[in-house]
């Protein structure tokens, strides 16, 4: 994965394109991997389920549903949105849940 990022850099890529960059990271790779793209300045698009990811790393969404796109916003507007959620089987990302509902662990 670091290899990759490493490569993105080195040549100059303008558009940094991800599918499930998230999947199968232990937690600390994970956050690491979180905190180098936040140091990108390139676009980035990212196809992932990681919905936490998304809320840290993006600030327009397009949520696919179905093969179609069904919405593109605002990020925090399409969380928020818990009628076009419920239609994609999408849920909150769980920094937000446990935000609002006051359980979880502080770190």
């Amino acid at each position: 994965m670091w290899r990759w990022c490493g490569g993105a850099i080195s040549r100059r890529a303008k558009i940094l394109v991800m599918d499930e960059p998230s999947s199968h990271l232990d937690p600390w790779a994970r956050r690491r991997l979180i905190e180098l793209l936040g140091t990108f300045d390139h676009s980035k698009i990212i196809a992932t389920h990681d919905l936490d990811l998304v809320l840290d790393l993006c600030p327009r969404t397009i949520v696919m549903c179905g093969g179609r796109i069904v919405a593109d916003g605002k990020t925090e507007e399409i969380f928020g949105d818990d009628a076009l959620l419920h239609k994609c089987h999408l849920e909150k990302p769980l920094s937000w849940k446990t935000a609002k509902t006051g359980s979880g662990t502080e770190t």
